[in-house]
């Protein structure tokens, strides 16, 4: 199972820090930023399977704290195979890692690249293309973005690190996100109020099937390695569990909210080009264009979830015990999670349609 395949790697990461022992020892390490200025020696060491890997001796720049402007070098090679090394070139951005070795001397590794800078370009350059082309509502949706953003960072993870129940905590964030995006996106309007009330009783039904699941398939929240890291941490306690629950929750409200606005707005354009419809031609129609948004962003929400399981799934697909038959796929805890959360939000997804267009059919036909 991959429970016990996370426990092996946790079990080869404890000797592998074992072995650095007697170089590194027991000393608060420090990071800091730095430049390379010199490829020193480069060694490529290649694995049985033929896969290689690259380990260098740098000349650094210390670009702060008390390295700022001095020359310091990190050596990288040795004789352990490190699944993950940094390879760097002459002027690149590192992140180093300083620490006191046996014989009281600094002992600097390189633990990450800098990549920030590249990131707030690419943020530029999305910011400038959907206000040039999306004009007065690129301007809102970037404004929409941004209170997500903030309402997600502020607000829901401070309280869930504080102990609040992560699954009631998501619920509260994912509102008020929706009413900060649709109300920024159409303003106080009747569109606005079917839009907040038509998705959050489409979260309520999903949030309710998401526990039922979650119960009866017996998912901890704990298949995912990065919560490792959050169970040693101190502080309050986390139910992970309500964290994967929360995490549904979020996940599903983005596709929600697409699909509700564009459901809603069909209809207002459907009531303005056929002011003779009924309410059930109306509803009707409306429903099969909802019916196609359905297939389409099942699909999406689908393969945003395949892809960031990809690694995941090209491990099962191997072959390798104890993962050789369907069934034994499936049952592993983490796959099976990602199941549960593409189904648990497909079903949100489809519910939605039919919920959003009678509220719209209702309220916008009779002009309330």
């Amino acid at each position: 199972m991959l429970y016990y395949l996370g426990m092996k790697k946790l079990l080869l990461i404890s000797v592998f820090i074992m072995i650095l022992a007697p170089v590194c020892v027991f000393a608060q390490e420090q990071s800091f930023e730095a430049k390379v200025i010199e490829i020193v020696k480069e060694n490529t060491i290649v694995r049985e399977d033929g896969t290689s890997v690259i380990q260098q001796d740098l000349k650094l720049q210390g670009l702060e704290g008390e390295w700022q402007g001095k020359e310091i070098e990190s050596h990288g090679i040795s004789d352990l195979d490190v699944v993950k090394g940094v390879v760097a070139k002459r002027g690149d951005k590192v992140v180093v890692s300083a620490s006191i070795g046996p014989e009281g001397d600094q002992v600097f590794y390189i633990i990450d690249q800098v990549r920030r800078g590249w990131q707030y370009i690419l943020a530029l350059l999305f910011a400038a293309l959907i206000i040039v082309i999306g004009k007065g509502k690129g301007v809102k949706a970037l404004v929409s973005l941004i209170a997500t953003f903030l309402i997600i960072m502020w607000f829901i993870i401070p309280r869930i690190l504080a102990g609040w129940s992560p699954l009631l905590t998501s619920i509260i964030g994912a509102i008020v996100i929706l009413a900060a995006i649709i109300y920024i996106t159409w303003g106080f309007s009747s569109k606005a109020h079917i839009a907040i009330a038509a998705i959050v009783i489409s979260l309520v039904l999903t949030g309710l099937i998401a526990i039922i699941f979650t119960k009866l398939t017996h998912l901890t929240g704990l298949a995912n390695e990065d919560v490792m890291f959050l169970i040693g941490r101190g502080g309050a306690p986390i139910n992970f569990q309500g964290l994967l629950l929360a995490g549904i929750i979020i996940g599903t409200l983005g596709v929600l909210d697409d699909v509700v606005i564009s459901q809603i707005s069909a209809i207002e354009q459907l009531k303005k080009a056929n002011p003779g419809f009924t309410r059930h031609e109306l509803f009707k129609s409306g429903l099969h264009i909802g019916i196609d948004h359905i297939s389409s962003m099942t699909n999406t929400l689908f393969m945003a979830y395949a892809g960031a399981s990809l690694p995941l799934l090209l491990l099962f697909s191997v072959g390798s015990e104890p993962f050789v038959t369907f069934s034994q796929v499936i049952n592993n805890e983490m796959i099976a999670t990602e199941i549960v959360r593409t189904l648990t939000g497909s079903i949100g997804l489809i519910l939605a349609v039919p919920i959003c267009t009678v509220l719209a059919v209702k309220f916008i036909k009779s002009g309330k």
